[in-house]
């Protein structure tokens, strides 16, 4: 089979994880930078070049950053349009990109969240705060990643400034409850084909409540409950992914879902679990696209 990962660099972990992989199971790989990629949309021979090369695959395996997610998802249409399998269509990826759309169809199929709010206009500031139990709080941006452009803000007078003042760099925004009993700490259950395959907990260092700094963070292999592990299915299945990083915190009312992450990294996972969830991804992609039950997910 011929693969092609799909990532910025070459050189980052997980892509050099997924190249090995795919290499030791026989496969033909190419890394390519998605962002140099070009294409030609016809309706009869539609084509994704690179240097004026066009790009022959049989499967692809997409690591769209957020912040290349428009280029990156239409790049994944692209090779759709030639018959070219994804463990992860274009629509769920920009599915679970849009935070603030990915956590409404959660909330809709069931799936247990933080109380979250959503509100446009500086004016609704005191009732966003009202509507998730008030202080202490978490704000974050919703293009946010990586722990950037989230806060904590531990009394009512102290959220209110923050959320001022990302509305004055028009940033959009979620406010959330800020759950106690987590104590810092989450789980990252990593999702393929509908079965988790490996999951780890993640403590925040001292004076931290994020989990995913890129410094100090404990982490070690976890047991999930079945609730865990039936939010966890249910998360990827709504947003019609197959292989994802869901991150939950463990509630005094059950599991909370906080992300799903269409292109979970795989250092961390690896380390601490020692399972080789590399060579689960592309066994999962050597399945073919027939045998793949995705959600049907309501537009």
């Amino acid at each position: 089979m011929r693969i092609g990962i799909l990532s910025r660099k070459a050189s980052l972990y997980s892509t050099t994880r997924l190249k090995a992989a795919a290499l030791a199971r026989g496969h033909e790989v190419r890394v390519v930078d998605y962002t140099r990629c070009y294409m030609d949309i016809a309706s009869h021979r539609p084509r994704v070049l690179l240097g004026g090369t066009d790009l022959h695959f049989d499967a692809v395996v997409p690591r769209i950053g957020v912040a290349y997610s428009f280029y990156g998802t239409a790049v994944v249409r692209q090779f759709e349009m030639m018959g070219v399998r994804s463990h992860n269509d274009s629509q769920a990826i920009s599915r679970s990109h849009d935070k603030l759309r990915a956590l409404q169809l959660l909330a809709r199929a069931g799936v247990g969240l933080p109380v979250t709010g959503y509100a446009r206009h500086v004016k609704d500031i005191d009732g966003l705060v009202e509507s998730v139990g008030g202080a202490p709080l978490v704000v974050r941006l919703v293009e946010g990643q990586q722990g950037v452009g989230i806060v904590l803000a531990e009394t009512t007078k102290a959220a209110e400034s923050v959320i001022a003042a990302f509305k004055q760099l028009d940033a959009n925004i979620l406010v959330q409850e800020f759950v106690k009993e987590a104590r810092g700490a989450d789980v990252r259950a990593f999702v393929v084909g509908g079965r988790v395959v490996a999951a780890m907990r993640r403590l925040a260092p001292p004076g931290e409540f994020r989990t995913d700094v890129p410094h100090g963070v404990t982490l070690e292999a976890v047991k999930l409950t079945p609730d865990e592990r039936r939010a966890a299915v249910l998360a990827t299945r709504t947003l019609g992914l197959d292989v994802a990083g869901v991150d939950l915190l463990r509630s005094e009312r059950g599991p909370l879902v906080i992300d799903v992450n269409a292109s979970p990294e795989l250092e961390d996972i690896e380390k601490a679990t020692g399972v080789d969830v590399a060579d689960q991804v592309i066994a999962f992609v050597e399945k073919p696209l027939a045998t793949k039950k995705r959600a049907e997910v309501a537009e």
